[in-house]
């Protein structure tokens, strides 16, 4: 995360984020601790969440820092994250959404417990995350949810399953999300990330060829990064973003805009 972090105004905020573990979520926790921000990550598994606090283990003494077992499909697990969020530091300003996996698969042959899991997980956890911590939210005059979906949201990601069905219902979700609860000071907006190297992508990445065929596609020159995606959740989880809701931001490097320069044309060469 680059420097200035106190330009955001998050200092003393409490943000959480699910799927604080690997990726995406880790650089949002580093980024929300380098801001001066309570910070608590949402991880399913009791013995991932001791091993992500060890990684923080400064932040932890200090009380900045709180790993929770959560299962986000759950509304009871998230209830008991939200008590012990209330009973650590009063309760959430920030949420941030971005737990989710993958069961690829073409459509046609998916097994509909592929279908509902990546759903369940992807969708679902997202409302009900929102539901638990934007109550705190909302007693505490305000907040923002932010949530991280992927340029699969707009263009179809093939063989996928249900990736780019779930992620198109979550940038409607904070749209309607940002309606419904903007008189309650609590604004909703998404980040949709594009080719981005994670724990989860990794394997994509391993072969330098198709890294370097992916890099080719990319306008910017490179694969993003897990910072580069926090760098933009926390502008908008920021006052910075105050009179911004019901948003997507792209963070692709342009990628989405390379449509129209794979169509051939006469005379044209790139």
């Amino acid at each position: 995360m680059t420097g200035g972090m106190d330009w955001l105004g998050l200092g003393g905020r409490t943000a959480v984020v699910t799927g604080g573990g690997g990726g995406i979520g880790r650089a949002c926790l580093e980024g929300f601790l380098a801001a001066g921000c309570n910070t608590v990550s949402l991880e399913m598994g009791a013995a991932r969440g001791k091993a992500l606090a060890a990684d923080f283990p400064a932040e932890t003494e200090a009380g900045r820092f709180l790993a929770l077992d959560c299962d986000v499909t759950s509304p009871e697990s998230l209830e008991r994250a939200g008590e012990a969020v209330a009973a650590a530091f009063g309760g959430a300003d920030i949420l941030v959404n971005n737990a989710g996996i993958l069961r690829p698969g073409p459509l046609a042959g998916l097994p509909l417990g592929d279908w509902k899991a990546m759903l369940a997980v992807n969708l679902e956890g997202v409302l009900l995350a929102s539901q638990v911590f934007a109550r705190q939210m909302a007693a505490r005059g305000g907040g923002a949810l932010v949530h991280v979906a992927s340029i699969a949201a707009s263009q179809p990601q093939p063989f996928s399953g249900a990736y780019s069905p779930g992620k198109a219902a979550v940038a409607m979700l904070s749209r309607q999300l940002a309606f419904e609860m903007a008189a309650e000071g609590i604004r909703s907006n998404v980040v949709s990330p594009g080719l981005v190297v994670t724990p989860l992508s990794a394997a994509f990445y391993a072969d330098p060829q198709v890294r370097a065929a992916r890099e080719r596609h990319v306008p910017a020159g490179r694969i993003g990064t897990p910072a580069d995606m926090a760098e933009a959740v926390l502008f908008l989880a920021s006052a910075r973003a105050g009179y911004v809701t019901g948003q997507e931001i792209v963070v692709d490097g342009g990628l989405s805009q390379g449509l129209m320069a794979a169509v051939p044309r006469p005379g044209y060469t790139a």
